[in-house]
């Protein structure tokens, strides 16, 4: 299976706004067969030692020489791999992500960090929770980006609607004597999903991780009158889940994620239309860098796979054309990291799906 850690968007917000005169980003293409991992490592280490011939300063290059040794020193971290490896570095500290997405390789070194391969894991990460609901059995299924699909063990959750209202079964009067019948019923399965509900917060807080629905009417419904988790999707995956496997489970629930993350892209680019029509969606890199500069970018859609040398200055100039280091950001991470500096969206996108064609485009909080 693969092992990912994928950086939240609190955590993107913080590595954007980071800065050091030596700021290494390398990204690894990894494989995920534990018994052969000096190729991880070795892959690793060229690009490592890459890294450290473009730093002059002695005292930062000992430091992170340092810190990658006992990277790669570190047999049990090799072991249990994904993807793709990101390692971010400075000669204070050295943080890693293992994601899902198969990222191409690179060596990064300037002032700040590389963040715009990243991105692409957090705007479509690829793995999900399903949570496999029935008035007998309550289960929670992590899926990841390779298919699989494993149980998490969630503490206190109830084993079933009766256990939690102590009871033998759900039929008899509801607490006072208020209802009983069917809606005595209906009100004990409500309370039995408030508690799932709460006992998943512990799990799920934090995470931008999409939550698949796998239950029945009228279960289903009744969950979502008390679901407090921001990403829970509308689409559920119907029948009884007692009569699926966690691996049936997560297959299904990779087709419920395809269309998720294609309705939402193919929203954004509608939005961006109707922006245009108003005056608040812009293509051009120099009015993107303007914008962004002043905090006026609400969405930023950029091609993950292109690059754009050049710089911004602090009033929002753009100059193309060559960088001062060698691998160095370019005009587009530093878009990138001004919107996200402002609390603006970024989705990291395939060139096809780009509006024109375009390296960037951005819709506008209000009009220029």
């Amino acid at each position: 299976m693969l092992h990912t850690d994928i950086p939240t968007r609190d955590e993107v917000q913080r590595l954007v706004g980071e800065a050091d005169p030596w700021s290494v980003s390398i990204y690894t293409p990894t494989e995920i067969d534990t018994a052969s991992p000096d190729g991880n490592r070795i892959a690793f280490s060229n690009q490592a030692r890459a890294a450290l011939e473009r730093i002059s300063d002695g005292t930062a290059r000992a430091a992170l020489q340092e810190e990658f040794d006992d990277l790669i020193d570190d047999e049990d971290f090799w072991r249990f791999q994904s993807n793709s490896l990101v390692v971010l570095g400075t000669p204070e500290r050295v943080r890693t992500y293992r994601l899902p997405n198969r990222l191409p390789d690179g060596v990064f070194v300037g002032d700040r960090f590389r963040i715009k391969p990243l991105l692409r894991a957090t705007t479509f990460p690829q793995t999900a929770f399903v949570l496999a609901l029935a008035e007998g059995s309550v289960r929670l299924i992590e899926v990841g980006a390779d298919g699989s699909a494993e149980e998490m063990k969630v503490r206190e959750l109830p084993d079933s609607a009766a256990d939690h209202a102590r009871k033998a079964s759900l039929s008899g009067r509801a607490p006072k004597g208020r209802i009983q019948g069917t809606e005595g019923r209906k009100l004990r399965v409500r309370q039995y999903a408030r508690a799932i509900d709460r006992q998943l917060r512990e799990v799920l807080a934090g995470r931008d991780v999409p939550l698949i629905l796998a239950a029945t009417e009228p279960i289903d419904a009744l969950y979502r009158s008390v679901n407090s988790y921001p990403m829970l999707l509308a689409e559920s995956l119907t029948g009884n889940p007692e009569q699926l496997s966690d691996a049936e489970l997560g297959l299904r629930a990779r087709g419920i994620l395809d269309r998720y993350y294609a309705d939402e892209l193919a929203e954004l680019r509608e939005l961006f239309e109707r922006r245009r029509g108003e005056g608040r969606a812009v293509t051009d890199l120099a009015d993107i860098a303007r914008t962004a500069t002043f905090g006026m970018v609400d969405t930023l859609l950029v091609d993950i796979d292109a690059t754009v040398a050049g710089s911004i200055s602090d009033t929002g100039e753009v100059t193309f054309g060559g960088v001062s280091t060698e691998g160095a950001p370019g005009l587009v991470d530093e878009i990138i990291r001004r919107v996200l500096t402002a609390d603006g969206r970024v989705v990291a996108v395939r060139a096809q799906d780009m509006p024109d064609n375009a390296t960037a485009a951005a819709i506008l909080r209000y009009t220029p």
